[in-house]
């Protein structure tokens, strides 16, 4: 008996549409990364992109627990003295959208097949999407 493993042709790829509405950080990147994965299909793999899309709403909402909103999020620019710094508080307030993609690309695996999923992540700021062509179905975040 062989492992059965899908094929890219196979691979059928859905919409979900997650509602960040006063949802831990945490909570629903978790969600997300699970869905951008494909953990939820029998068809899983470690070694295939076998996830889906989902588009992620009102981004503005979501809820930072704890003494989160005074950590600090830290890069560098790469060049010398470019080492910055920001509040997680400061950037739920100017670039919600930025902050939960960064908090699902903490959850998704670094390499390639990450940075692909990554892509599938829409992500807005208000309840206002254009991807509703595409008929997401509604996922509760934690469920």
């Amino acid at each position: 008996m062989s492992t059965y493993t899908a094929k890219p042709k196979e691979i059928e790829r859905e919409w979900f549409l997650v509602d960040a509405t006063n949802q831990p950080v945490g909570r629903v990147a978790c969600t997300v990364a699970q869905l951008l994965r494909g953990k939820h299909k029998p068809t899983f793999a470690y070694h295939l992109d076998v996830g889906d899309h989902v588009v992620v709403i009102n981004a503005d909402k979501v809820v930072l627990t704890g003494n989160k909103k005074d950590e600090l999020i830290y890069w560098h620019t790469l060049h010398p003295q470019g080492l910055r710094s920001r509040s997680r508080g400061k950037m739920l307030e100017t670039e919600p959208e930025r902050l939960l993609t960064k908090a699902i690309w903490g959850m998704l695996p670094k390499h390639k097949l990450g940075r692909q999923m990554l892509k599938r992540a829409k992500v807005y700021r208000g309840s206002v999407h254009p991807h509703s062509g595409q008929n997401p179905k509604k996922v509760e975040v934690g469920a």
